[in-house]
């Protein structure tokens, strides 16, 4: 048994909070992509130019840029942040305005975040793993990505726009009450994830 609900009912909107949440977190976001879009454009125009970003060998936006993992789709991913961050600063002023929307809105929403999120977490691996270094507005944009996710999916779950068994039901509820606690529990793993892995260069921005 659960409490979904069909695609074409229209449910109550989130509440006032979720909407002002989405509104500062996706402006936070737009800032950041806008930024590194800004400085992509005077790398472009001046490989060897130092950017505002580029704190020491190990935090640079400029090195990152540099990477094919910066330019997944062919464009600088930065493009795709300025087009994906609008999305939540929309729905967030639709809510203040009293727009309610369908269950397929919500879905299609949940997916988009979803992505959102998956796409980040493969950017922050492959920065922190592979390329070895960290960019500052790339940081910026994450650290929106991920409360975003989990304000989406915890009030989803809660409010029936996608199906969760009947009895986990208040788990949700009081769990998109809290969705702090857990963007503050992936963050501090974020965190402890890049002090581990970069352990052995730390001592570096002090010489």
């Amino acid at each position: 048994m659960s409490n979904l609900k069909t695609s074409e009912d229209i449910i109550d909107s989130p509440s006032r909070r979720f909407a002002i949440s989405s509104i500062l977190l996706g402006f936070l976001g737009l800032v950041a992509a806008f930024s590194l879009s800004v400085e992509k454009i005077h790398l472009l125009q001046n490989k060897d130019a130092v950017l505002s970003c580029d704190l020491n060998p190990f935090i640079s936006c400029g090195t990152v840029m540099q990477k094919a993992q910066a330019s997944l789709f062919g464009f600088p991913n930065s493009f795709v942040g300025l087009m994906a961050f609008t999305a939540p600063i929309f729905i967030g002023f639709a809510i203040l305005a009293g727009a309610r929307f369908k269950i397929w809105f919500w879905r299609l929403y949940l997916v988009g975040i979803s992505m959102g999120l998956i796409f980040v977490l493969w950017l922050f691996t492959q920065s922190t793993f592979v390329i070895h270094v960290l960019c500052p507005y790339c940081i910026v944009a994450w650290l929106a990505m991920i409360p975003l996710f989990w304000r989406t999916f915890l009030w989803s779950a809660a409010e029936g726009v996608i199906d969760v068994p009947l009895k986990t039901v208040g788990f949700f509820v009081r769990a998109a009450d809290n969705a702090w606690m857990f963007t503050l529990g992936t963050e501090f793993l974020a965190a402890i994830t890049i002090i581990v892995a970069f352990w052995d260069t730390w001592y570096l921005l002090f010489r």
